[in-house]
């Protein structure tokens, strides 16, 4: 009782003074924390950092569209176009990559409403529109580039030149990774590496531990983490030499990102040995879900497959994945149909087509969809009359992607294009706009996400882009 009231009885400047040693502790106790977070950072580039905000989504699946599907041909239904067949295109059009401009040609795949929203979907993928009730299509989106390497560049980086941080990279490093045991950027590769090549997936700037990890199909997807020594033992004696001499070198010349990534990936490369095998068994799923995503048919067997690993890699805690388009056969491009548009367009949508929807369905079905972000997008669409007599060109102008899970709002358009489908005409997107909207459904402010180089903080949205909010549930 004697202790309360004299309490009650201090003046605020002597609750101030007896108090100070206090707040000293706080801010010390704080300032060990920071020191500790950025010592563990610097340990393992990977450590799990905390967002800007409280994101919706954890990881973020992008399902890359290679080539750049036709619009009018998947999500964008135009009725003038059958009007209009075989007529020259009634409106002012740019110069087109090859400028051999045909006449209006009509999609030849019907447009049906699907799902309780009624969203216009084709029949060219039609497992894909029994998810239309997941989807948030944007009609609008717009790119700076008509050619395929500067298009696949500013996607993926930003940037329409090499050299800039890839977006899984900007992700990785704003958000960590919880998974120990992979990297926190994969790259599934079902046969076509995008035009532009790895730079599309490198860290530019960041530090090399943030650069994006192929892996391929087979036994070993990702190279040089076979073991080949006769025990673990010996293998643990190795990797232990080798961080010494590393450490040594790094004390006697002083610390890089370069190095640190070396020493970094010895050591994830040791753990992935157990993981990976693991991780490809898919001895352990069901004859159903081997269904959903085709995997057994021959044309969706490999995209399939990946699909699959990009489910589990999400469950295992990877940040960012990208599934790229499947090799075509001979005779047939990614979906880059500059002639003979039926014949690719309909190779390509079956072979994502089903394994795309059952990617968003298994996803919904486990409970992961939510925390998940599923794109599916490519570098630019295209054109509405022909290149020559069957073929469309490229069109940056006005094309579609969608957005499910990670908190997007399902069944849903936003934008729109011209009544040819060329242009955008309300609400557009542009890339840089798709990135703030991506990393603010991460918790990331993409203004807030920056790196000093050059004497600048550098983003992945330069000094552009505005988050979408009308696709944000």
């Amino acid at each position: 009782m004697r202790h309360r009231m004299q309490m009650e009885d201090l003046t605020r400047r002597e609750l101030l003074s007896r108090c100070a040693g206090g707040f000293g502790g706080l801010a010390l106790a704080a300032m060990a924390a920071e020191e500790a977070s950025a010592s563990a950072a610097a340990t393992d580039p990977l450590t799990v950092r905390a967002p800007h905000f409280a994101g919706r989504a954890k990881s973020v699946i992008l399902l890359y569209m290679d080539g750049g599907p036709s619009q009018v041909d998947t999500f964008d239904y135009k009725p003038r176009l059958e009007r209009e067949r075989g007529r020259p295109i009634g409106m002012k059009i740019p110069p087109t990559q090859f400028n051999n401009v045909g006449t209006v040609m009509p999609s030849p795949w019907t447009f049906r409403p699907r799902g309780r929203c009624g969203t216009q979907v084709s029949d060219l993928i039609p497992n894909i529109a029994t998810c239309v009730d997941e989807l948030a299509v944007i009609r609008s989106m717009v790119s700076d580039n008509s050619e395929h390497t500067s298009a696949n560049y500013l996607m993926h980086t930003g940037f329409s030149m090499q050299g800039r941080p890839s977006m899984g990279s900007w992700i990785t490093y704003g958000l960590g990774s919880a998974c120990r045991n992979l990297p926190g950027f994969i790259v599934l590769d079902s046969g076509w590496v995008p035009t532009g090549g790895m730079d599309n997936f490198g860290c530019g700037f960041l530090p090399a531990s943030y650069q994006g990890t192929l892996f391929r199909k087979g036994p070993w997807p990702v190279a040089d983490i076979q073991p080949r020594e006769s025990s673990v033992a010996i293998q643990k004696e190795k990797l232990g030499l080798a961080r010494r001499l590393n450490r040594g070198v790094m004390d006697r010349l002083g610390s890089t990102s370069e190095l640190e990534a070396t020493i970094a990936n010895y050591e994830l490369a040791f753990r992935m040995q157990a993981e990976v095998p693991d991780l490809i068994d898919l001895g352990g799923e069901s004859a159903a879900t081997l269904r959903l995503y085709g995997i057994g048919e021959p044309q969706t067997e490999t995209y399939g497959r990946q699909c699959l690993l990009a489910r589990r890699l999400v469950e295992r805690g990877v940040r960012f994945l990208e599934v790229v388009t499947p090799l075509a056969p001979p005779g047939v491009d990614r979906w880059d149909q500059h002639d003979n548009l039926y014949k690719g367009h309909l190779h390509n949508a079956t072979s994502v087509d089903k394994p795309v929807s059952g990617l968003i369905k298994d996803l919904k079905a486990r409970g992961l969809l939510e925390e998940t972000l599923v794109i599916w997008a490519a570098e630019f669409g295209r054109t509405p009359m022909a290149q020559g007599a069957n073929g469309r060109d490229h069109n940056p102008y006005g094309y579609s992607i969608f957005l499910a899970g990670g908190g997007v709002k399902g069944g849903i358009v936003h934008g729109s294009t011209d009544e040819y489908g060329y242009y955008a005409i309300e609400n557009k997107v542009h890339v840089h706009d798709l990135h703030a909207t991506i990393l603010h459904l991460l918790g990331l402010d993409h203004t807030r996400l920056t790196y000093r180089f050059n004497s600048r903080d550098m983003r992945l949205t330069d000094v552009h882009g505005e988050v979408v909010d009308a696709v944000i549930a």
